[in-house]
């Protein structure tokens, strides 16, 4: 669970860079945020479709743009550089955090 909670985190992360960095993307609140990343990494935990991801993932972001009042997305092109956005940083931040969610530190042996 706390693996998953770490992952949502760092969705949220993806997504408060892409209000910055994405135009066309806002989200109001932080309670919004939050909630757009839990809602993006149920799916993306579960769904794992390969080549056709990004688009899902864009999809994704325009689903839960159109079910959270407080974050809007305005086309395509926008959820899917958004989607982008979150999948790497969550890439990343999954250098970081282990199958049980926990931190992992990996030390080279010389």
């Amino acid at each position: 669970m706390l693996g998953f909670l770490i992952r949502a985190a760092l969705v949220a992360l993806g997504l408060w860079l892409a209000t910055d960095w994405v135009s066309g993307v806002s989200i109001d609140t932080p309670s919004t945020l939050v909630l757009a990343g839990i809602l993006l990494t149920l799916p993306m935990t579960i769904l794992t479709l390969g080549l056709f991801l990004l688009v899902i993932n864009a999809g994704m972001v325009a689903l839960v743009a159109w079910m959270l009042p407080g974050m809007h997305v305005t086309t395509f092109g926008a959820a899917f550089w958004t989607s982008i956005l979150v999948s790497l940083v969550s890439f990343v931040g999954s250098w970081f955090v282990g199958g049980k969610g926990r931190f992992e530190v990996i030390r080279k042996r010389g």
